[in-house]
């Protein structure tokens, strides 16, 4: 990471608490915020679920990492990605040699009940029929948590203390 060029990246599975997490971190750390799959909506003029639908995850994936590269000149900045970020291409690695990775950990149970709320938001659980939902999550996490847990710290999400991670930041960044 260069010198003065601060960026903390929050990463999990989708329902962990990313934006909120990383909301309220750069408030309290008086930095900007990006969410990184509003920041794709907007560059592409497009929802999430149509970027899936209209062009696929594949090309909704390309986008990701050429915006999540041209983040990279941002300074004190708290980006929250997609749940699917860290584990597309080197993403992981080129987060981990940008910035500071926080990794919000959730069970599945816990995903489960925040997710069985919101599915129809969501590109890759909206065509799942609610009994199916835990699985899915059991399925995509075993596979997701390889690249997870390259994250420079991992934080228990469920009633997150926002200080705690406050601290954590700000003693691993010397701020």
């Amino acid at each position: 990471m260069i010198a003065g060029n601060h960026i903390v990246y929050i990463i999990g599975f989708m329902g962990s608490g990313k934006s909120t997490a990383g909301r309220k971190l750069a408030s309290l750390l008086g930095w900007s915020f990006i969410d990184l799959d509003k920041r794709i909506e907007e560059h592409t003029s497009k929802t999430i679920p149509e970027i899936f639908s209209q062009k696929g995850e594949d090309y909704f994936r390309s986008i990701e990492a050429q915006l999540l590269r041209d983040l990279m000149s941002c300074t004190n900045t708290v980006i929250s990605t997609g749940g699917g970020t860290p584990c597309h291409g080197d993403n992981i690695d080129f987060m981990n040699e940008n910035g500071l990775t926080i990794y919000l950990k959730l069970t599945p149970a816990e995903l489960n009940s925040r997710l069985s709320q919101s599915n129809g938001e969501r590109p890759l659980i909206k065509d799942l029929e609610k009994g199916n939902l835990l699985s899915f999550i059991d399925e995509k996490l075993s596979i997701r948590e390889k690249c997870y847990k390259k994250a420079d710290i991992t934080l228990v999400g469920i009633d997150l203390d926002i200080k705690m991670l406050l601290s954590l930041v700000k003693s691993r960044l010397n701020l």
